[in-house]
Formats: structure tokens, sequence, C-alpha cells
């Protein structure tokens, strides 16, 4: 399948044949069932961008035709069909939540009045929710809460860039935005309003010595907005930053360390 959308990928006529189109649609189906995914775990901790799994995203736009689809009152206008099936799938959907064919949705989640975009991967017992996004090809762990007006970013090109990933059993605060490829480790705590892109500075305050990382949320880490002192021909001003204040602790599950880490730090969320 790989070689087939990477010859499809290089020579673009072959869009022309139904074989390229079956091909194309499988790799749609197979996002939609979760048998492929933009993103996976490497087994080792980290992650593998499948750069072939986005090519056959892109791919498809060209082969798909406008149409207008009705729900009810509703009208909508769009090459892509809605995500169907939920009952079967076990998962709840609130009006007015709205995925796209090609977005998985594991069993238990909840989707609040929502937003998730094709490619996306959301895991079992995850929650979204009011009008939160969930952008394409983001990777959403299980058991994590995505919190109300939150914008989780979307990648589709370039196609070797990485898409955002929250892993198992993070919290992420209201109106919190992560994009960019940035990853939040399993556990943590993002406090609402938390800011983070690529270039985004965050800042392990917890010891003697602050530890800059960036793109990166190491995991149980408790993390807040913050600034930080910059100079610029015009004066010194303070910009935007992520400051980890503390750890949720390993010896409590996930709930009580939860709510031990945001009543120890008095984070708002």
């Amino acid at each position: 399948m790989k070689n087939t959308i990477e010859s499809i990928w290089d020579d673009r006529s072959l869009l022309d044949t139904k074989e390229a189109r079956a091909a194309v649609a499988d790799v749609m189906e197979k996002l939609d069932t979760g048998v492929l995914r933009c993103a996976s775990p490497d087994g080792d901790g980290g992650w593998v961008v499948n750069d072939w799994v986005k090519k056959a995203v892109v791919l498809n736009f060209p082969i798909q035709k406008m149409t207008t689809i009705e729900v009810g009152p509703f009208e909508f206008h769009d090459k892509m069909p809605l995500k169907k099936g939920y009952a079967k799938a076990g998962v709840r959907v609130v009006p007015h939540a709205i995925a796209r064919y090609g977005a998985f949705i594991a069993r238990d989640v909840i989707l609040m009045p929502s937003y998730i975009n094709l490619g996306a991967y959301v895991d079992s017992g995850t929650m979204i929710d009011t009008w939160a996004t969930v952008g394409s090809c983001a990777q959403i762990g299980k058991d994590v809460h995505i919190s109300g007006g939150v914008g989780i970013g979307g990648v589709l090109e370039p196609l070797q860039a990485s898409p955002v990933i929250i892993e198992d059993g993070a919290f992420v605060g209201s109106r919190c935005i992560v994009v960019e490829g940035v990853r939040v480790g399993k556990e943590a705590v993002l406090g609402a309003g938390v800011v983070l892109t690529s270039s985004t500075l965050i800042l392990d305050v917890t010891g003697d010595k602050p530890v800059e990382h960036r793109g990166y949320i190491p995991p149980r880490s408790v993390v807040i907005p913050g600034t930080r002192p910059k100079k610029f021909p015009a004066g010194t001003y303070d910009i935007p930053c992520a400051l980890i204040i503390g750890k949720r602790s390993e010896s409590t599950d996930r709930k009580t360390s939860l709510n031990s880490a945001l009543r120890e730090h008095d984070v708002a969320v």
C-alpha cells in the first residue's frame, strides 16, 4: 500500500485510474477505522511520522467533488463526508460535535460540541470538551481531557512534519493552544491559557537552575503560562513562555494525582 501511494504521489496522472483512486480510498477507510495512523508510537518512547499516509490524505482532495450534505435543518458543502456509526463504535457525541470522515474516534470517547478534522486519532476514554478543535492528523491518547476552547493544531504539509501529540492521561486546560508538532508527555497537566508552539521556550523552574525545553512537555509536568524578558532595539519587553512548576505524583492514580497537582500548585484549568 505504501509503495502504491508513493507511486501516485510521484505521478499525479495516475489519479485518473480506478486502481489509484481505490488505493487512496482504502487508506482513508483505514484511517477512519484506526487501522492506519498518520503518526504512531515507535515502541521505544518516541513517535514515527507516517508521511505516506499523509500523502494519501492530500491525494484524496483532488479526486473528491464538492457535494451538499444535509443534516436535518443544517446544510454543509464540502468534499469530505461526515463521520458516521457512533453508536456502533461506542462513542458519545453531543450536538453539535462534528468529525470528518478519516478521523478515528475510539470507544468510550465523549465529544461535546467540538470539531475533529480528518486524519486525527482520538483514543479511548478521552473527553473533547466544548468548542475544542482537534486538527488534521493530531494524535490524542487514552484518557486525555481536552478542555473547553482548546485549539490542537493540525498538519498535512510539510509531509515530514510531526503532528501534535497529546499522550495518555494528559490534561489540557481551558483555552490552551498546542500547535506545530508539539508533544505533550503522558499525564502532563497544562494550566488554562498555555500556548505551545515549536519555538515556545518551555522552562522547568523546579530546580536550582532553569532547564530549557522546546516542542516537548515531559511526562507528568505541571505547566502554566509565563513570561520572560527579552531585549529589542526599542527596549526590553516580556514575551510569552511556558513554566514547568511541578510534577504529578507517580505514587497516586491519575485522578488523585491530577487533583493533587492542581491543588498544590494552584493551577487554573
